[in-house]
């Protein structure tokens, strides 16, 4: 491992104002090349666990104290060939839930382990669904509730007009809680869902949006929900006021009992984004208590374009991050993001979010090119990427618990790249008493990896940056995980190949 620890003070009169940060990275093996998928697990008794996968070989590393690999662990209970390995990390133990299929069927599993990626017991079967030779096989997903005291493994399977969903509930030991067999209406053409969520009390949330074709905007928003113990689906119909919207983000409030969906909204089809989308639902009422639409005004816009009028300021904005507040409030983050192909074939917002595949939930985490959770082996570009990366500003909002805006803020940035965009974008590091916003800087020749803070009344101080690439190192910083309160893990390339970096805040 190697250690840079990075020390600034400020003097002003008094007091001394210091700022630390201290990374340590990891040895760089050869084994570790730049088309091998990883996932960083997180942090258990201790251990920093980093998932990898090269071609069917599947492993964790353990790294402990100054990054130091203490043991590589071959998971060889795992099927050659497996897919969706997803993980719900608890502070001494996880579970590894992996999908793999034999002979027409699909066999979803899972694995209870310790910080030490010892098996605690034997793999465990949590469904099998029969889909053929030819069918289409990743038909599950898991997701967890905050507080991680339930977990739901479904699937959905598409049938002439229809979705077919099994949800199967399970308490913090996989224990099955129920399970229930529910369809939905579904028209390819017009039928868009939003990412699926689970709240505290084991209930599950998600939205269907309707457009009116093909390649336009959304004019009708359902809410839909299961609770725990349900065996059918609520669908509540949300007012739009004859706008239009794009791609809708749920973030549940588990304190204060509220599910928060936001989208940028548009006042024609096809239009330029004219503001925020913000429907507040109340649990408890099972009604919503906030409907609002709120225009973006001219001396923001002014602030977040990079090119063009004012009227097409956040014509490539996406929302990002959902920070909640205790008083109900949160704080929303949104990025610029555009590409450029060859031939001059620009993207095209409403071919990315109005066309198939992202009508389809299932498709939307392996589709979906601005997602910034998962990282993009290398041999998936070759030597045939003509695409050009563009990331921008960030656009911050912090909204009420009434779903107004409170006040607005820019982090101005300014990334492109054409070879891939694994070092674009930014992460997030919440502190508590402010939210970090780190990514790399453009320049090449004096590579710096930048911190912005941002405090409870919208202000942005720009902490000493890191120099965070000595030696040949790159940080892809969108991949980053918190794993401490002030501590972070960043994946890192170093001569094409992949290593971890532990970033202390000190």
């Amino acid at each position: 491992m190697k250690g840079i620890f990075v020390n600034i003070c400020l003097l002003f009169l008094v007091p001394v104002i210091c700022f630390s940060q201290k990374i340590t990275f990891s040895d760089v093996l050869k084994e570790n090349s730049r088309d091998m998928d990883f996932e960083i697990i997180g942090k258990v008794s201790g251990n920093i666990l980093v998932f990898k996968n090269i071609s069917t070989s599947y492993a964790v590393s353990i790294y402990q104290g100054e990054m130091d690999l203490k043991e590589k662990i071959e998971l060889d209970f795992i099927p050659s060939k497996s897919f969706n390995v997803d993980f719900v990390v608890y502070p001494d133990f996880f579970f590894m839930i992996y999908q793999y299929q034999k002979k027409g069927v699909v066999y979803c599993m899972a694995a209870k382990l310790d910080g030490n990626v010892k098996n605690i017991g034997e793999p465990i079967l949590l469904d099998t669904t029969h889909v053929g030779t030819f069918g289409d096989n990743k038909i599950y997903s898991v997701i967890n509730s905050e507080d991680k005291q339930k977990i739901m493994v479904f699937k959905i399977q598409k049938k002439e007009e229809n979705f077919n969903f099994v949800t199967l509930l399970f308490d913090n030991q996989l224990q099955l809680i129920h399970k229930t067999r529910q369809s939905l209406t579904y028209n390819d053409r017009k039928d868009v869902y939003s990412d699926f969520s689970l709240d505290n009390e084991g209930n599950f949330v998600f939205t269907k949006s309707i457009k009116s074709g093909s390649r336009d905007d959304i004019g009708t928003l359902d809410l839909i929900t299961k609770t725990s113990m349900q065996d059918t689906f609520s669908i509540k119909m949300l007012p739009l006021k004859k706008m239009y919207i794009d791609e809708v983000k749920i973030k549940i409030d588990n304190v204060n009992k509220k599910y928060i969906l936001n989208s940028f909204y548009y006042v024609e089809r096809r239009g330029n984004i004219a503001g925020l989308y913000v429907s507040i639902w109340d649990i408890k009422g099972d009604s919503t208590s906030a409907n609002v639409f709120t225009s973006l005004a001219d001396s923001i816009r002014s602030e977040a374009k990079e090119t063009g009028g004012l009227r097409y300021a956040f014509n490539d904005y996406f929302i990002r991050n959902i920070v909640l507040k205790k008083d109900g409030g949160y704080l929303l983050a949104a990025e610029d993001y555009s590409t450029q192909s060859s031939g001059n074939n620009n993207w095209n917002r409403w071919d990315y979010l109005y066309n198939s595949p992202f009508s389809n939930p299932y498709y939307y985490n392996y589709y979906n090119p601005y997602y910034g959770g998962y990282y993009r082996p290398y041999n998936n570009f070759g030597g045939y990427n003509s695409t050009r990366y563009y990331y921008y500003n960030i656009l911050i909002l912090s909204i009420s618990s009434n779903g107004v805006p409170e006040w607005s803020n820019i982090v101005h940035k300014d990334q492109s790249s054409s070879e891939t965009d694994n070092f674009m974008s930014y992460a997030t590091f919440n502190t508590g008493a402010g939210i970090h916003f780190l990514f790399n800087n453009s320049d090449k020749r004096n590579p710096l990896l930048i911190d912005n803070l941002i405090g409870a009344d919208g202000t942005i101080t720009r902490n000493p940056s890191l120099k965070s690439y000595e030696n040949g190192y790159n940080f892809m910083i969108r991949f980053a995980k918190q794993t401490g309160a002030k501590q972070v893990i960043v994946p890192c390339s170093y001569r094409n190949q992949i290593c971890f970096a532990k970033i202390d805040f000190q």
